[in-house]
């Protein structure tokens, strides 16, 4: 398992897979031919599927300025190792083919190439397991937080801080923005307004009020291209912060015990890169908000007093009761239902928690069984519900507008 630095980045929305990734991708081929005179990209599967409205090619575009690229959309090509290929060509004066690479955009912002794919890179985490974790820091008699600094080293929380920093300063942006939404759905973002109606609310719906606020702060930021952490997606980085703040003003707790709930977070998003997917176009958003989720609930549970079966146990739930969820961006932007799903994941996360405080930490189903079952069920899913917004919502959206467009009234 990788470094938690591998999980939470900083970077521009609005997508990690589509966005962040390719970025990358294309620096690292752009470096490789300093000489190309030009450059080629051919993108394949659902990143051309849903590219245009995740701005693939205005980030493979920088990548290569001021080099001029010519970008290929193949949409109903799919390569086999993952649906997230790309084809990089470098190109001489007279046009002819310098150099090529596949790449394939796995999901966070992570590159594979045909050399390195299916490979685990740079594991710092001799435990492959939650089990195994559970297990090690049972018999160590240390917390899950302290597990992290035992192989991360002291220095994490200087990371760490960072990253809850850059957190915070999205949310507040995102809370004193109005307007509409860069894209086709002229979607109203609607942070400030959640924020203004809870302060003018009884205690509970403040409390859950503020939440969705913050959970859609992160999220209209994203989808607006601006600078976001990837817990564990972009299309997923409202949930973790949301619960991390909301807790932290009704506790009144300092930075280092949100530091610490960010660390033992990581572990079930690292597991999940590991052991199954958090790609939306590998495993629908399960594997994004799904992931998310659970994160956010063992984040919560520690923060309330939870113990490391505890723990597990509310990360297991928030992933448990998001198995099956398609990725069906409309119109492919990172807007609906993608805010939406940040905000009550969110919600789900405290449920989750404060159900697992309440058992005694015993429950049938593991999170590394959960984790198998949403690779499976990602597999099983039809590919027009990962991430093409072929299927779901973004299918039916789509046709009642065009049905609108042609007169009818439904």
């Amino acid at each position: 398992m990788q470094s938690l630095k591998e999980l939470y980045k900083i970077g521009m929305g609005p997508s990690s897979s589509h966005t962040m990734g390719p970025r990358k991708a294309a620096d690292a081929f752009n470096r490789a031919y300093p000489s190309a005179e030009s450059f080629r990209a051919v993108l394949y599967g659902s990143l051309a599927a849903t590219g245009k409205g995740h701005l693939t090619d205005f980030a493979i575009k920088e990548a290569f300025y001021p080099k001029p690229v010519t970008i290929e959309w193949k949409y109903n090509t799919f390569l086999p190792k993952h649906p997230n290929a790309m084809r990089f060509e470098a190109l001489d004066k007279a046009g002819h083919i310098m150099g090529a690479q596949v790449a394939y955009s796995i999901g966070g912002g992570d590159i594979r190439t045909d050399e390195n794919f299916g490979q685990e890179i740079n594991n710092i985490y001799p435990h492959k397991s939650m089990a195994e974790i559970l297990q090690y820091t049972s018999d160590k008699r240390m917390l899950l937080w302290e597990y992290v600094e035992e192989f991360e080293g002291a220095d994490i929380w200087q990371y760490l801080g960072t990253i809850w920093k850059t957190m915070q300063t999205t949310m507040n942006r995102g809370l004193e923005k109005r307007g509409v939404l860069p894209g086709s759905l002229n979607l109203e973002r609607k942070a400030r307004r959640y924020l203004y109606k809870a302060e003018n609310s009884p205690q509970y719906l403040r409390r859950m009020n503020n939440l969705f606020s913050y959970a859609l702060a992160c999220s209209e930021e994203n989808a607006a291209g601006g600078v976001v952490v990837t817990a564990p997606t972009c299309g997923s980085c409202g949930v973790v912060p949301a619960v991390c703040r909301l807790i932290q003003e009704i506790c009144e707790f300092e930075d280092t015990t949100i530091l610490h709930a960010l660390a033992t977070a990581s572990l079930f998003g690292n597991m999940a890169k590991a052991n199954a997917s958090i790609s939306g176009a590998e495993v629908g958003c399960q594997g994004e908000v799904g992931v998310a989720c659970a994160m956010a609930a063992a984040a919560t549970c520690q923060l309330e007093g939870g113990d490391n079966r505890r723990i597990a146990y509310a990360a297991e739930m928030g992933l448990e009761h998001h198995l099956g969820l398609t990725c069906d961006p409309v119109d492919g932007l990172v807007q609906i239902p993608c805010i939406e799903r940040n905000a009550l994941a969110a919600s789900r996360a405290l449920d989750c928690a404060t159900y697992a405080l309440m058992s005694d930490g015993d429950n049938r189903v593991s999170y590394d069984d959960v984790l198998a079952t949403m690779m499976q069920t990602g597999l099983d899913m039809n590919k027009d519900y990962r991430e093409t917004a072929r299927g779901g919502l973004a299918r039916f959206f789509k046709e009642k507008v065009l049905r609108l467009k042609k007169g009818g009234n439904k």
